[in-house]
């Protein structure tokens, strides 16, 4: 899908508009951050509409027939729409340096400024398939707790954009993350958003203040059942897959 200048550059404009210290801020502390609406209504129901064009995918899979929860996503296959293309892309930008900053924390490697530069690494080392996915739920789907792991290299952050309206189209669903802190019980965090907003989320692990230094926590997310309705769902994972 070929991707237009003017709207690559309308979506790169709002994800610059955040207001990023304060998104920054919460995931140092949070470890996720709740963004102002990145989507309009028609841009959600086009991206939900996209769901059923088979060739724009490269795979589909069946929550239960691997025990992640019930419900259904895809994979975008490459080249990624429009839409989508330029919101990884802006999003990365942003994110690249809080990413360094906990990588640096934790004595691992950096990532490089750009996602081109990033991807390239990714595919050197045999991590090619795209892993952006639009994820559908029904009355009584759920997504279990788990991590979007796909190699070796993984950007510690990601992105998930309801595309649904809470408040007309489902009912439940909520987006949860644990954090399972060193010798202590687990932290549970439930995330309401509206349509077209983003969490940004880390992936593993967020580096947090200890005794001996810097220690990992472990994060992981899932959608709780929906009671009623459909939720859809874009994710951004910036990392490819094997």
């Amino acid at each position: 899908m070929k991707n237009s200048t003017a709207s690559i550059q309308a979506i790169a404009d709002r994800v610059e508009a955040l207001p990023w210290q304060r998104i920054y801020s919460d995931l140092e502390h949070h470890g996720f951050a709740i963004t102002d609406r990145l989507f309009d209504v028609d841009e959600c129901q086009k991206l939900i509409g996209m769901y059923t064009d088979s060739s724009l995918f490269r795979k589909q899979v069946i929550m239960q027939d691997h025990s992640y929860g019930r419900g259904e996503y895809q994979y975008f296959a490459y080249p990624l729409p429009e839409i989508v293309y330029s919101l990884r892309q802006s999003m990365y930008s942003q994110l690249v340096a809080i990413a360094n900053q906990w990588h640096t924390s934790l004595k691992r490697s950096i990532f490089p400024a750009t996602l081109s530069e990033f991807s390239k690494s990714c595919h050197m080392g045999g991590q090619t398939k795209p892993t952006a996915l639009l994820l559908k739920y029904e009355a009584e789907d759920y997504n279990c707790l788990h991590q979007d792991l796909y190699g070796e290299l993984t950007f510690p952050l990601q992105v998930a954009i309801l595309l649904s309206d809470p408040d007309r189209d489902f009912a439940g669903g909520e987006f949860v993350l644990t954090e399972q802190r060193v010798r202590k019980q687990s932290k549970v965090e439930v995330v309401r958003l509206q349509q077209g907003q983003a969490v940004i989320f880390a992936v593993n692990h967020k580096p947090v203040p200890s005794k001996r230094g810097i220690s990992r926590v472990n994060i992981k997310h899932g959608v709780s059942r929906i009671l009623s309705g459909q939720r859809f769902c874009l994710g951004v994972i910036f990392h490819d897959a094997k």
